[in-house]
């Protein structure tokens, strides 16, 4: 005897076999039961959730000679027939292939004749959403006024493909993705039937591959059986088999971009490729470890939500404590783009490769999230006290002349009282401001632009855009007013690039602090 694939060996018989989609499962029961019976099904989700499988045994039900609490018996002539797929009462159409006016003709012109035995006609469209406009049209006038013993059910995973005029002569239900934990205990029981050894870890596992589908849960298991026939099934074998990776590696890979340190991260790419691993899987599993990271970070309450060991949940709040949420979304957007892209890449590593660069060095790019990472990157600096080394000035002459000298910086005549009050306390005010203005002004120095007007002057593009940003010098004004009794105007300025602050500027704090002598008492 030919082996039977395990979605088709255990494809559930009666309505207590279906699993995770109990609020369909009670209401077709009790129209059965109470027969109040539709004349016109709309069955929709996402693959694997058990539509045509909901369908048949519906089909059998209204069909069976003894049903039990609106279940059918499996027992009787007809309940046996339509489960062996020989019964003439249960007609199964495929739309991808038949999906023309002629076809559904055929139809409108069978449903005349009453069924030869038991009480109902079932047709059953599968993708329904495959059919013509043409074919659509011919449907309707025949689903809006059936026979009385013929019942339609048409299953899609695309009900917004269906025109509306179809929608509202039938009852739609709506197939929900199947839970980890739902789907983990249907392949444990069904590998004690089998007398199977798999390691919980592996199930689990599984269960989440499958995306809610138990179709595809079933698929994979299948799959990585016959690779280890005979032996236990473990987590390793199953990564193996799919080509995935461990949670470990991702742990590994994470702390790698954060540290930005390229090699590293590019030597475990390099591991991953030798070890066959399956690169729009690796992307795919690392936006969802990412996702965690950004619901552990969210909340303290997340233990419920995800599906993770306490191991591995003690490890996700200890990354989660490394990184700032903005950019765990950055990487979140990142890595969802990539993993759309690695579909169609021929070149999967280099794809993969540039995009963690990217993510290791935010100054390759321009967006916005990534300016924001180079400003954090500038922080930690600050913080830390590392200053870059200077840059070293190439000297060019034009036209073979040395440039003429630059006029010295002069200040204005006298400065007012307020204005050296604010220079001889700035350092002070600047520790009152918050957080990201107080960073940057640590490398700011002050210059006047006439009597009254404070000059803040600041090393580079990056610092002088952030502490001249609207909202910061308003409080910065409102700290120095607080100080000195009145309003001092500041202006932000950037230093030119390869220019030294004596060369452009007039310290004032330094000036004002030779100012001051020690009289002798």
């Amino acid at each position: 005897m030919s082996y039977t694939a395990l979605y088709r060996k255990f494809r559930p018989a009666e309505f207590a076999d279906v699993k995770g989609q109990d609020h369909i499962i009670t209401t077709l029961k009790n129209q059965i039961k109470a027969q109040r019976i539709g004349h016109a099904y709309l069955f929709c989700g996402t693959r694997g959730t058990g539509k045509t499988t909901v369908a048949k045994i519906f089909a059998k039900a209204v069909n069976c000679e003894h049903p039990v609490d609106g279940s059918p018996c499996g027992e009787c002539e007809m309940c046996k027939g339509i489960g062996a797929g020989i019964s003439m009462n249960v007609i199964e159409i495929d739309a991808a292939s038949n999906n023309g006016v002629d076809n559904i003709r055929e139809i409108r012109d069978e449903v005349s004749y009453r069924p030869t035995e038991g009480r109902y006609k079932v047709y059953i469209i599968d993708e329904v959403h495959m059919l013509s406009i043409g074919a659509f049209n011919a449907l309707l006038k025949t689903l809006e006024e059936p026979p009385d013993y013929v019942i339609f059910i048409l299953a899609t995973t695309e009900a917004h493909k269906i025109p509306i005029t179809i929608l509202s002569r039938c009852q739609r239900y709506d197939f929900k993705r199947i839970t980890i934990d739902t789907i983990a205990a249907r392949l444990t029981e069904l590998m004690e039937k089998e007398q199977v050894e798999v390691e919980e870890r592996a199930i689990r596992y599984l269960a989440k591959a499958a995306d809610g589908s138990m179709r595809d849960a079933l698929s994979l298991l299948d799959q990585c059986i016959a690779f280890y026939l005979g032996q236990t099934l473990t987590y390793d074998n199953v990564l193996e088999v799919l080509g995935a990776v461990d949670t470990e590696v991702f742990s590994r890979l994470l702390r790698e971009i954060i540290a930005q340190d390229v090699s590293r991260v590019l030597k475990t790419v390099e591991e991953l490729v030798m070890q066959g691993r399956e690169l729009s899987q690796l992307s795919a599993d690392f936006t969802w470890y990412l996702r965690n990271l950004l619901l552990v970070k969210s909340s303290d309450n997340m233990e419920d939500v995800l599906d993770v060991s306490t191991e591995n949940l003690a490890q996700l709040k200890e990354e989660a404590a490394m990184i700032d949420s903005e950019v765990l979304l950055r990487y979140i957007r990142i890595f969802s783009e990539l993993t759309n892209q690695l579909r169609y890449a021929t070149q999967k590593r280099v794809l993969l490769e540039v995009t963690l660069i990217k993510m290791c060095k935010p100054q390759m790019e321009s967006s916005k999230d990534s300016l924001l990472d180079r400003i954090r990157a500038l922080e930690k600096q600050v913080e830390e006290g590392v200053t870059s080394a200077p840059v070293e000035q190439k000297v060019v002459y034009v036209n073979g002349e040395a440039p003429k000298p630059q006029p010295k910086p002069e200040l204005p005549r006298a400065l007012t009282e307020e204005v050296k009050q604010v220079a001889s306390n700035f350092r002070g005010i600047a520790n009152e401001a918050s957080g990201m203005l107080r960073n940057y002004l640590k490398q700011a120095k002050l210059s006047a632009g006439n009597q009254d007007q404070l000059l803040v002057v600041l090393p580079d593009e990056i610092s002088a855009g952030v502490v001249g940003t609207a909202d910061h010098v308003q409080e910065l004004e409102q700290l120095i007013e607080q100080k000195v009794g009145k309003h001092i105007p500041v202006e932000v300025r950037q230093l030119e690039t390869g220019r030294r602050f004596e060369e452009s500027f007039v310290d004032i704090e330094k000036m004002i602090h030779m100012d001051i002598t020690i009289e002798d008492e």
